[in-house]
């Protein structure tokens, strides 16, 4: 098949929707369909099948940019489309599967109204745009024929598939190499967007009341520069790894620690799970499902001392965390992703869609 994302979030910015569309791709790929992506131009090379579109630094969300015009006509034939946001590339996918009569799949990666507060100084307008948001995307939700999502946390009035990004369990393994081998200095981890909703601060308060450990933080985001210079002498920050170099780090540290309350998935958790490390996290969705006894543990989000006693617990166990996170092994999704697009694209032409046991739509 030739399958269309349409992403607002792609390379050279670095987050999760950038990691699964390029990890979808490859599997896809790998399984001969042709994938292309319509994403934002910026500082990035693209190859033949990724398409730019035109577009100008975003003033409200540094790293990332709002597209222009792109004429549908300039886009390749395509079978099935496959939107990845609500923005103004994801509303040109929908727009492209009306004009040609293509099935058209949205994933919902991110709860984009618990980011106003961050763009948007007054909180009254904030709320506001919340409160406007939420009943918008739910309208254009319901447009498309088929809609997933990582976890029931889509907090959407709309019946969707659940169907997690997945991970490459293949790529994301133990490793003999470790940066940080002194056994007397534990180091723990975090790796992510250094944005608000990460609530990275709160890993810096714990680091200050844990100085015998070292901690290690790593990824880009507007918070940074207040994150350096909050961050107690224990605490190191640095850039976004090379993704070749994720396993390495995930492997190195004795404890991955996070206390977002925006993730759909948390792919950095899982990922650190299937590289043999325990996870802590906040014990808020999608957490409360993903990260248990075999994997890890929760705290109350807030509570300092719960959180470094969970930190010091994992720290004194051992793991198996690979088996924990099999189920989301990225070689089921893509089955389920080529059965949701052959099945859509049979429904518009024959039947109503028929859903496998392995992906029973949920109504939120």
């Amino acid at each position: 098949m030739k399958i269309g994302f349409f992403t607002d979030s792609y390379f050279p910015e670095i987050d999760g929707v950038t990691y699964t569309i390029d990890l979808w791709r490859e599997k896809l790929e790998r399984d001969g369909h042709e994938v292309y992506v319509v994403y934002p131009d910026g500082d990035y090379d693209p190859d033949d099948r990724e398409i730019p579109v035109r577009s100008l630094p975003n003033p409200f969300y540094a790293g990332y940019r709002i597209p222009l015009v792109k004429r549908t006509a300039s886009l390749p034939d395509l079978d099935v489309v496959h939107c990845h946001g609500p923005a103004p590339v994801g509303l040109l996918g929908r727009y492209y599967a009306w004009k040609h009569d293509l099935p058209a799949i949205y994933t919902h990666h991110t709860p984009i109204e618990e980011y106003f507060h961050q763009s948007v100084r007054s909180e009254s307008i904030a709320a506001l745009l919340r409160k406007g948001y939420v009943p918008w995307e739910n309208s254009l939700l319901r447009s498309f024929d088929v809609v997933t999502a990582s976890t029931t946390r889509i907090n959407r009035d709309v019946e969707h598939v659940q169907l997690p990004v997945g991970i490459d369990m293949e790529f994301f393994q133990p490793t003999e190499t470790d940066w940080y081998p002194d056994p007397d200095r534990p180091v723990i981890g975090y790796s992510g967007r250094l944005s608000m909703e990460k609530n990275v601060d709160e890993i810096l308060r714990v680091a200050d009341e844990m100085p015998d450990y070292e901690f290690v933080i790593v990824g880009e985001g507007p918070f940074r520069d207040q994150l350096e210079r909050d961050a107690p002498d224990n605490v190191t920050i640095r850039d976004f790894l090379p993704r070749e170099a994720l396993p390495i780090f995930y492997s190195s540290i004795d404890v991955f620690v996070t206390a977002s309350t925006a993730d759909t998935l948390g792919l950095s958790t899982l990922e650190a799970n299937a590289c043999a490390t325990p996870v802590v996290a906040a014990d808020v969705a999608p957490f409360d499902r993903t990260i248990g006894s075999e994997n890890g543990a929760r705290f109350p989000y807030g509570d300092l001392e719960a959180m470094a006693a969970e930190i010091e617990g994992c720290l004194d166990a051992e793991w198996d965390t690979r088996a924990a996170v099999e189920q989301y092994a990225v070689h089921r999704t893509v089955a389920d992703l080529e059965q949701l697009y052959h099945e859509t694209s049979l429904s518009t032409d024959e039947a109503p869609v028929e859903t496998g046991s392995r992906w029973q739509p949920t109504d939120d």
